[in-house]
C-alpha cells in the first residue's frame, strides 16, 4: 500500500449540514461512497486507487465529521446524492465514476437519477433495496422491528436482528449459549453516535427507497451491479441479482463479501480497476 499518498481534506457548508470530504491522487475521477461507512473506512482502498486516479471520499451527512444542523434530521438517498453533487460542483470536478457499497450503492443510484450530468459510471455494490424482492413487505416490517429494538435500548438485540435480516452469520449476535457475558467495552462516543444515526435516521430511508428503474435503464449513466463472491444467499446477493435483472443486465462479481473493499482492499482493487475500465 502507498503510505505516502497526499490527502487534501476539506469541508463544505450546505443549507442544513457541513460536509467533510477528502481528495487524493491524480487521474480519472472516482468517488467512493458509503452509508453508513465513511471516508476512513475507504481510506486504504482510496490510497491504492490514487496511484492512477483522483479519488474523492466523503463522510455521509450526519456521520463522523459531516455534521447536521439538526442532529435528528433523517438522511435520505436523495439528500446524500445532492450532497455529492454540491461537493463535485464545489471542487469543479466531474463527471465521475462512482463506486457505492451497501447504503452507498443506494446513494450512487440516486445520484445517477438526480444528477446524470455529473456521473458517467455507477458501480452499485450490494445495494440493500427491499423493494426488489418478493418478500419486501416482510423485509420492510423487519426494518421497523430493528429500529424499534434499537430505540428501546437493546443495542445487541438490534444488531442481532439486523444481521439475521441480512442473512449474515455473526456468532457474537446469535442466541446466548448460557455462558456469562463478557463486560462490554466502553464504546467510542463518535462510533456510538454514528451507530445511533444509522439505526434511527438512515436505515429506513435507505432500505425502503424505490429507484426509478425505467429511468436508470434509459439514462446515460453506465450502471454496473456488483456482488461479492462470498455473499451467496445473503440479502444483498438477492437484491443485487434482482436489481441487475430489473436493469436488463447481469451482476458483476467482486472478490470477498459485503465489505470486502474495507476488509481486503489489496484483493479488491484489481477487480475494481477492471470494472472501472469497462472489463
Amino acid at each position: 500500500m502507498n503510505h505516502t499518498t497526499t490527502v487534501t481534506a476539506g469541508s463544505l457548508k450546505v443549507p442544513d449540514a457541513t460536509l467533510h470530504y477528502e481528495v487524493r491522487g491524480q487521474g480519472p475521477l472516482v468517488v467512493l461512497v458509503g452509508a453508513p461507512m465513511h471516508a476512513a473506512h475507504f481510506a486504504p482502498l482510496a490510497d491504492l486507487l490514487a496511484a492512477d486516479h483522483t479519488v474523492l471520499t466523503t463522510d455521509p451527512r450526519g456521520v463522523n465529521r459531516s455534521s447536521l444542523d439538526d442532529p435528528d434530521q433523517d438522511s435520505t438517498p436523495e439528500m446524500r446524492a445532492d450532497d455529492l453533487s454540491r461537493i463535485l460542483t464545489h471542487l469543479g470536478a466531474g463527471p465521475a465514476a462512482v463506486f457505492g457499497s451497501s447504503g452507498g450503492a443506494v446513494t450512487a443510484l440516486a445520484f445517477a437519477l438526480a444528477h446524470p450530468e455529473q456521473v458517467h459510471t455507477v458501480i452499485a455494490h450490494e445495494a440493500p433495496l427491499n423493494c426488489l424482492l418478493d418478500d419486501r413487505e416482510e423485509r420492510d416490517a423487519a426494518v421497523e422491528d430493528i429500529i424499534a429494538t434499537y430505540a428501546s435500548g437493546d443495542v445487541p438485540g438490534a444488531w442481532g436482528k439486523f444481521f439475521a435480516n441480512a442473512d449474515i452469520t455473526m456468532p457474537e449476535f446469535e442466541e446466548s449459549t448460557g455462558a456469562p457475558p463478557e463486560a462490554p467495552a466502553e464504546p467510542d462516543p463518535q462510533e456510538a453516535a454514528d451507530e445511533r444515526f444509522w439505526f434511527m435516521h438512515e436505515m429506513r430511508a435507505t432500505t425502503l427507497w424505490q429507484p426509478d428503474l425505467a429511468a436508470l435503464r434509459a439514462g446515460p449513466t453506465r450502471i454496473v451491479v456488483g456482488v461479492g463472491d462470498d455473499s451467496a444467499g445473503e440479502f444483498c446477493d438477492r437484491t443485487s441479482i434482482a436489481l441487475a435483472a430489473a436493469l436488463g443486465t447481469e451482476p458483476t462479481a467482486f472478490p470477498g463479501g459485503h465489505i470486502a473493499f474495507a476488509d481486503d482492499p489489496e484483493g479488491f482493487v484489481p477487480r475494481l480497476r477492471e470494472v472501472l475500465h469497462g472489463n
